[in-house]
């Protein structure tokens, strides 16, 4: 997946431009980017500050982790199944 020129700071502040006034193509144009990308931004950033996605970040980087930990739980306990049922 290509990754962005601009990191989630800098396309926030360029959010709040648009949300300060100013026309959405003259912001496009000023950082090279396409009406299209403006918009999917928004849908995807409107709404959010600096700080919230900083919070955002946090719990998606818990969220994984506790995705790993029940995988691995979730092995360990089939693992331990197919074990007794052998034998038995």
């Amino acid at each position: 997946m290509k990754t962005s020129r601009f990191s989630e700071t800098q396309i926030i502040a360029i959010l709040k431009q648009g949300d300060g006034g100013i026309k959405v193509k003259d912001l496009c144009r000023e950082h090279g980017i396409s009406d299209a990308t403006y918009y999917n931004w928004k849908a995807k950033y409107g709404g959010l500050e600096a700080s919230d996605l900083k919070r955002l970040k946090e719990v998606e980087g818990e969220l994984g982790k506790l995705k790993r930990m029940y995988a691995d739980l979730a092995l360990e306990n089939r693992a331990l199944k197919d074990l007794i049922e052998k034998k038995l």
